[in-house]
Parts: C-alpha cells; structure tokens; sequence
C-alpha cells in the first residue's frame, strides 16, 4: 500500500496509519471517531462558555429586563451541567489520551528515523 504512494508522502500515511490504529487500541468500539466525538464535545461546552459570557457582557451593559436575567441564569445551569457530566465521563480519558498520545508520539519519532533511515540507506547504494 505504501509502495503506491510517492515517497515524500509515504511518512505522513504511516504516521496516520499508526494513529488510526493507536486510536483503534485504545477504543476498539470508536477507535478515531471516539476522539473526534471527545472534541465535538469539547467545542459544544466551550460554545456554551462563550453564550454565557456573551449574556454576562450584555447583562452588564444594559440593564436586562427580567426575560433577559433567565436566558442567563438557564445557560448557567446548563453549562454547570455540561461541566459535570464532562468531568465525570472524561477525567479518565482525557489522562489516557495524554499518555496514548506520548506513546504515540514516541512510535511516530522512531519510525520516522527509521524511514529516513531506510531512504538514505537506499540513496547511498
């Protein structure tokens, strides 16, 4: 598969064939989707932060009217939930992520050295 590649791209399709399966290891059920879920979720809580600031700036500006104050107080409750529920499911992973991701790292650095080296082993003869 990688001999049908050029070879200025054949490191990067390694590196990604390392990740994918990393990922699959690591979550057999999602494998890369699991992570992108992981972040989907991420945006989706920090989409909340920025409506609540966003309330809090114009709250401050104006003087809100009462309707103003609940839309406020709902996206509160709403991002303290998103938080919990966040910390619970991933402290946990978010560790595991940091760790499978070193590990990855340290796989793609050593392969890397060993493609450069088998290139340059090539060129030499």
């Amino acid at each position: 598969m990688l001999q049908e590649l050029p070879a200025a791209q054949r490191a990067d399709a390694v590196s990604s064939l390392v990740y994918e399966a990393t990922a699959r290891m690591r979550d057999p059920v999602y494998g890369c989707a699991g992570a992108i879920s992981y972040l989907q979720q991420q945006v989706s809580q920090l989409q909340v932060q920025l409506a609540v600031a966003q309330a809090e700036i114009l709250q401050r500006i104006n003087h809100p009217s009462p309707a103003t104050a609940f839309h406020l107080q709902e996206l509160q409750q709403r991002q303290a939930q998103q938080q919990q529920q966040m910390q619970m499911d991933d402290d946990d992973k978010a560790y595991s992520s940091l760790v499978m991701q070193n590990d990855l790292m340290s796989t793609l650095l050593l392969q890397e050295a060993c493609l450069k080296k088998d290139v340059s082993a090539s060129v030499i003869f």
